[in-house]
């Protein structure tokens, strides 16, 4: 199986904003429902975002309305607009199915958001 391979991230001062990107495998990104999730230092992995084949979408409390996932199926390409970020919001973030069951993680993308 071919890995994600995200990219975007960076360091940014609270209340920017970045743009994360994550490229799949078209067998896999193909009518699955995709995630971003987030690992901070000393915690466990958390799902930010999903988005269906068909573009539905669901968010966790902590990043709903400040974030937004979408994604170009032909491109078999994932994106997560994050604005108004906060200093909590600095973790490693990776993408995968929805559940994460079918493919092995990426090395996921940094982002750290600076007081």
């Amino acid at each position: 199986q071919v890995r994600p391979v995200e990219s975007g991230g960076g360091l940014v001062q609270a209340g920017g904003s970045l743009r994360l990107s994550c490229a799949a495998s078209r067998n896999i990104f193909s009518g699955s429902t995709m995630g971003w999730y987030r690992q901070a230092p000393g915690a466990q992995r958390e799902s930010v975002a999903r988005i269906t084949w068909r573009h539905d979408t669901g968010y966790s409390d902590s990043v709903k309305g400040r974030f937004t996932i979408s994604r170009d199926n032909a491109k078999n390409i994932l994106y997560l607009e994050m604005s108004s970020l906060k200093p909590e919001d600095t973790a490693v973030y990776y993408c995968n199915t929805s559940p994460p069951n079918r493919i092995a993680w990426g090395q996921g993308t940094q982002v750290t958001v600076s007081s």
